[in-house]
């Protein structure tokens, strides 16, 4: 609910809905020029900081950029498919690997270790080593030619 209330406001004159231009756009392009040696737009962006929750958010995220965003037929599916090369996907999925992005394991770290120390040695350790090796994919994958 959240995240469709940042993607839906402000409102263009006309009353529309621009998710590109929304408080979760802005957000999403802030973040842009960190994630973009991994191979990721605004868009995944979005869907990276909305699966701190829970993982299986980043595809609801997905769906949703692309339903406020655009007036088309096409399956959420189709349009990954479109707009992502198969080696954003494999960084993606790399990221996703060693990433630690649960707040309820870090919750539970936190309760059986009784110090916040451990979770936010996980978030910063665990993080860090997702972006190294997403980015190391990408940019080798690039490199080689599969971009």
């Amino acid at each position: 609910i959240v995240l469709w209330v940042l993607a839906s406001f402000p409102k263009d004159s006309n009353g529309d809905i621009q998710i590109e231009n929304s408080y979760v756009g802005y957000v999403g392009h802030a973040i842009e020029p960190i994630i973009a040696p991994m191979g990721f737009d605004w868009r995944i962006g979005i869907g990276l900081i909305t699966s701190f929750a829970a993982r299986e958010t980043f595809v609801a995220t997905m769906n949703i950029t692309y339903d406020l965003d655009e007036e088309e037929e096409e399956g959420l599916k189709d349009r990954i498919r479109r707009d992502y090369t198969p080696l954003i996907s494999i960084s993606v999925m790399v990221f996703y690997v060693y990433a630690a992005q649960c707040m309820s394991t870090f919750a539970i770290v936190k309760r059986e270790t009784n110090t916040w120390k451990w979770p936010a040695f996980m978030i910063i350790y665990m993080t860090l080593l997702a972006y190294i090796g997403s980015t190391l994919v990408f940019q080798v994958g690039s490199w080689m030619g599969y971009s």
